[in-house]
């Protein structure tokens, strides 16, 4: 299928996403912005492993010099990657960090508690971005839609899509119109629901389109994380939604880029562009869309390990066969041993069919982004763990050496109280 038209966005000097451009490729740091060294050379690693966009957390104010001297780093070597600012709860540092790179991403769920501060702060923010030459991307994610949204509309695919029209008129209005906008979910069939919604919309109030990022949120690792993301994304990019794509997985962020890019060239060269190193992938693609549209039932026999099978009837959430699991892959705010932690968790609850849990690497994010999770646990820094039942706490401030102990116990404790049919 042909790619729905949007229109083009040039983020820097060397990346132009959406007016018919290649689908980009992106992923995100995950070390620490104050360790300029370190992000330095993850950057590095990145672009030569083909990012075409990279993401950095900025937490604060005091991270503002860092990703700025991150960017002129990277420049004085030649590498040309265009730098995205991640933003959360700070619109002061949304401000202060827009001259400094060529993309600032902010999440309008939480860029100020209250709405129309909020609301002001934004048309600020498009000022300075124009003034600067700087994209923005509104990135909105199921669970942190905020309470204005959801007091309304629910925690819905429909409620993203409307959060995310709020924005882009304000955009409209202010003739901005360097803008990528990404409505992302764990839950593959909201998140592909939600874009569907939001591309309709957008051509019916604006009369086109602004380039959308597409993602499926916190999708876990290996070759599960692998399989969800390619089903997701792979749906809308085969509806010819998606301008750029990230894969989410809880990994070094140098192995989301060959899946992206293996998700890419599967719609732009064809199915058998996959090399022999992605097998699940090409499965993945070849049988989840039509399984998460529900229009097929069944992969046919034979076509696909009975593993396999298992593996992406549960991504197009048509089957589950263990515990799902919802991942945050990693960036500068996580304070813990993620990738560590979540493989010990899936080790100890793979056998928990039914339950949904979600492994976060920090409390900016966690609470608001599980939000299809039964437990979470959520690192608090300092050592310490909050696990979530649903989205209310339960037990603060675990240490992380007896954390996952608690969370099993506090899991099968529940299940012989009300066991799953």
């Amino acid at each position: 299928m042909e790619r729905i038209s949007t229109i083009p966005v040039r983020i820097g000097g060397s990346l132009v996403i959406g007016g018919g451009a290649p689908v980009a490729v992106q992923t995100m740091c995950s070390t620490h912005t104050s360790d300029e060294e370190a992000t330095v050379a993850q950057c590095r690693r990145l672009a030569g492993a083909g990012a075409e966009l990279i993401r950095i957390t900025v937490p604060g104010m005091s991270d503002v010099e860092h990703i700025s001297n991150i960017r002129k780093a990277l420049r004085a070597e030649g590498i040309l990657v265009p730098i995205v600012a991640d933003i959360h709860f700070s619109a002061q540092t949304a401000l202060a960090v827009a001259p400094h790179v060529e993309k600032v991403r902010i999440n309008p769920g939480n860029f100020h508690p209250d709405h129309d501060s909020a609301r002001r702060l934004f048309a600020e923010l498009l000022k300075v971005c124009r003034d600067d030459g700087t994209a923005i991307r509104i990135g909105l994610n199921h669970g942190s839609l905020g309470r204005f949204i959801t007091e309304r509309f629910g925690n819905t695919p429909e409620a993203m899509a409307e959060a995310a029209m709020e924005w882009l008129k304000m955009c409209v209005d202010n003739d901005f119109k360097a803008v990528v906008v990404s409505l992302k979910a764990s839950n593959t069939a909201i998140m592909t629901a939600a874009y569907r919604l939001l591309s309709a919309r957008m051509q019916e109030d604006f009369g086109f389109r602004f380039p959308l990022h597409v993602g499926v949120t916190e999708a876990g690792g290996g070759e599960s994380g692998r399989i969800k993301s390619a089903v997701g994304i792979g749906t809308l990019l085969g509806e010819g939604i998606g301008d750029t794509i990230r894969v989410s997985l809880t990994e070094d962020p140098e192995a989301e880029i060959p899946v992206g890019r293996a998700i890419a060239d599967y719609f732009a060269k064809g199915p058998d562009s996959i090399a022999g190193d992605f097998p699940e992938l090409k499965a993945a693609l070849d049988w989840g869309p039509g399984l998460l549209r529900h229009d097929i039932d069944t992969i046919p026999a034979g076509a696909v390990s009975e593993h396999l099978e298992d593996e992406i009837m549960q991504a197009a959430r048509r089957r589950f066969y263990r515990a799902e699991f919802v991942a945050c892959p990693g960036c500068g705010r996580t304070m813990y041993d993620l990738q560590g932690t979540f493989e010990a968790i899936r080790e100890r609850t793979s056998h928990l069919k039914g339950t949904v849990i979600a492994v976060m690497g920090c409390i900016v994010n966690g609470p608001g982004e599980m939000a299809d999770a039964d437990w979470g646990y959520v690192g608090e820094g300092d050592g310490k763990v909050t696990i979530y039942r649903r989205n209310v706490p339960v037990l603060r401030h675990i240490p992380d050496t007896e954390a996952i102990d608690r969370l099993v116990s506090l899991i099968e404790e529940e299940q012989r109280r009300s066991p799953l049919p």
